[in-house]
């Protein structure tokens, strides 16, 4: 009986301990980011934004929480019942999921799997059937239409992300994400030639992030002016939410993953600051990433969506293909030379 406690009981109740406080932290971390994203918004509107519910409206989230679950569920005659309320709980679930593999720290991470970018990238593909899911099953051509611009973006972005992804792996020399953290590491902190080097494919990566989230000014699933809110136009209550919920974990993860591969993670900028905590760096650097987020959904206006897949197949796809190129070259050629000296 003791072998069987200490061999499957014991460790399952310890990673499940260790999966509820990764979740109840990564939503109340989504709250405070989501009502630091509206504060933004406003603020670059010359408004006050959220500041009634609580101190200076700190509780704004939670007291929209309650509104939601507390509201009626309603389904529209005509819709698959099954399918509609599976729809948001498969994006939501998706995207928590996706969490396991993010290290917050040395060792401090829940799987540390050798293949945590392949982890992600597999997980973020499966996110667009939530949507498909919610479109179809709404039964109505505006939610369906949604649906069907989410999948065509959402496929295009991951192709430029993947290629991203692949200048950093060739770099780092492992899928591993902590591995892929560790390899930055210098005595310039920061100012290596992750920095320097890979700046453009920081770029084409953010970008990319904002259209893979369908985050503005790529949000055109859910455009109001064309589409009456898109694939979730037949939504409301906790369904609803739960689309909001995953939209934004989505987002918040996205800046974690972008802050391990090209912003050294839980690493400190420089050496002189390696006494703060690295999972306090993580943190700074994903909040810096989301407050570039905010800014962007603030400041541009949304795109067409002809621009939208122009600017993908035609810009990105070339530019991260060339850049795998002249990265694998440099490797061959450093490879080259080290073995003849």
């Amino acid at each position: 009986m003791s072998d069987i406690f200490y061999t499957y009981l014991l460790p399952t109740a310890i990673i499940t301990g260790k999966s509820l406080f990764l979740i109840v932290l990564l939503l109340v971390s989504v709250a405070f980011l989501l009502l630091a994203d509206r504060k933004i918004w406003a603020a670059v509107q010359m408004r006050r934004g959220p500041n009634v519910v609580g101190a200076f409206g700190l509780l704004q989230s939670f007291a929209d929480l309650l509104k939601f679950v507390l509201k009626e569920t309603i389904i529209p005659s005509g819709a698959d019942k099954v399918v509609f309320l599976l729809a948001p709980l498969v994006t939501t679930v998706l995207a928590i999921s996706a969490w396991v593999v993010i290290p917050f720290d040395n060792n401090l991470v829940l799987a540390d799997i050798n293949i945590g970018v392949l982890y992600i990238l597999a997980i973020s593909s499966l996110g667009v059937y939530g949507i498909i899911m919610g479109g179809w099953a709404s039964n109505s051509k505006y939610p369906f239409l949604g649906a069907l611009r989410s999948a065509a973006q959402m496929v295009s972005y991951e192709v430029s992300i993947g290629f991203v992804i692949i200048t950093v792996v060739l770099l780092a020399g492992s899928l591993n994400l902590t591995d892929i953290v560790n390899s930055q590491s210098g005595d310039l902190g920061m100012l290596n030639w992750y920095c320097f080097g890979l700046f453009p494919m920081f770029v084409i990566f953010f970008i990319s992030a904002l259209a893979e989230t369908n985050r503005p000014p790529f949000d055109l699933p859910e455009a109001e002016s064309e589409l009456v809110a898109g694939f979730m136009v037949e939504y409301s209550a906790t369904p609803y939410l739960m689309f909001m919920l995953g939209e934004y974990v989505s987002i918040v993860l996205m800046c974690s993953f972008g802050s391990i591969l090209f912003l050294g993670g839980w690493l400190a900028p420089f050496p002189f600051l390696d006494f703060i905590p690295g999972f306090i760096w993580f943190a700074i650097k994903t909040c810096l990433l989301f407050f570039m987020f905010a800014m962007v959904k603030a400041i541009v206006p949304r795109y067409r969506y002809d621009q939208l897949m122009r600017l993908g197949w035609k810009v990105f796809l070339p530019l991260s293909l060339l850049m795998v190129v002249l990265t694998s070259s440099y490797l061959v050629l450093i490879n080259h030379f080290s073995n003849n000296l």
